[in-house]
């Protein structure tokens, strides 16, 4: 099939050179002037991979919509809602599959990126998302690893999932869409939190970490509407081990780095998630202390040895 690819960075690179791995025609899509996009024109590979000759670039956002069968999007997913209208704006009929590959929540609202697609194109949007564990670095290697689809439409998702599924990446049906977009965008917090632990040197409490953080994700999965059970699969617990324990993991790597004074200048999503998931917080009335907790050391600049000693009293007491 014809695979567009629209987000050059990270990830999109490595959605374009996954879907050319198993057979499919491939055009990357970047901004005008983007320098990711420059660096692939110019090497045709970046820190990450290398791009086999047979992926096409372009910036033209028209000409991918018009190649495109389907179209996985991996960009920030605080740019998710300009985006959408980009697309709109490029005058092709926007009947295909949307494959989100980003975990995020919009910051202001705390919608799901599913719900911001629907808002700017339409109820009639066909949009998967795709989420859980693994490494660009580990799957470039050839290590293996399971992943998760979930849609409005079971049809829908089964359909993406024959088109990209292979032995490197082995696909489950993700049924709660709810659960799986929220427990994707939240492991990223509790990534910066076991990061921050790291960094203090309080690692061995990263096993109460995992617990708690299972436990407040689910009471707020059901809290929306979704299945509280969904935050142990795939898009959540499962991806632990790549975002609490990984030295690839860019939120871990924010927490650890924060508590060292080191800069960070790569996207660590979680920051802006901590903001969205205290809006669903509230609006909803689940307490959220690990997400408090992060946000009180990132946004308010509050000790971080003393909030994370706070933040285990506290689910010791609660346990």
């Amino acid at each position: 099939m014809n695979i567009a690819v629209l987000g050059c960075g990270r990830w999109g690179s490595f959605h374009a050179w996954y879907a050319d791995h198993i057979g499919h025609s491939v055009l990357l899509w970047g901004r005008p002037g983007s320098h990711h996009l420059q660096e692939l024109e110019e090497t045709h590979k970046n820190e990450y991979l290398a791009l086999p000759a047979s992926i096409k670039l372009t910036s033209d956002l028209k000409e991918a919509l018009t190649f495109a069968d389907i179209c996985v999007i991996a960009i920030g997913a605080q740019q998710l809602r300009s985006f959408a209208r980009d697309l709109k704006e490029a005058g092709v009929p926007l009947t295909k599959p949307f494959v989100l590959c980003m975990k995020g929540l919009e910051i202001g609202t705390g919608k799901r990126l599913t719900t911001v697609m629907e808002e700017e194109l339409g109820s009639d949007v066909k949009t998967v998302v795709w989420v859980g564990p693994g490494h660009v670095q580990d799957f470039i290697g050839g290590m293996p690893n399971c992943m998760v689809m979930a849609s409005k439409d079971e049809a829908l998702t089964r359909q993406v999932v024959d088109v990209f599924a292979s032995p490197l990446i082995r696909f489950y049906y993700g049924s709660d869409l709810i659960g799986t977009e929220i427990g994707a965008a939240a492991k990223n917090v509790v990534g910066i939190a076991a990061g921050m632990l790291d960094g203090e040197h309080l690692t061995s409490l990263k096993g109460a970490l995992m617990a708690r953080g299972t436990h407040e994700l689910s009471r707020l999965i059901e809290a929306m509407g979704g299945d509280k059970m969904t935050v142990y699969g795939l898009s959540h617990l499962g991806d632990y081990e790549a975002t609490l324990f990984s030295p690839h993991s860019n939120n871990r790597r924010f927490g650890e780095d924060y508590i060292l004074g080191k800069p960070f200048n790569k996207l660590a999503e979680g920051v802006y998630t901590t903001e969205a998931l205290l809006d669903l917080s509230r609006q909803y009335h689940v307490e959220m202390p690990i997400t408090e907790t992060v946000y009180a050391i990132v946004r308010e600049h509050q000790d971080p040895l003393t909030m994370l000693k706070k933040l285990f009293l506290r689910a010791m007491k609660s346990e």
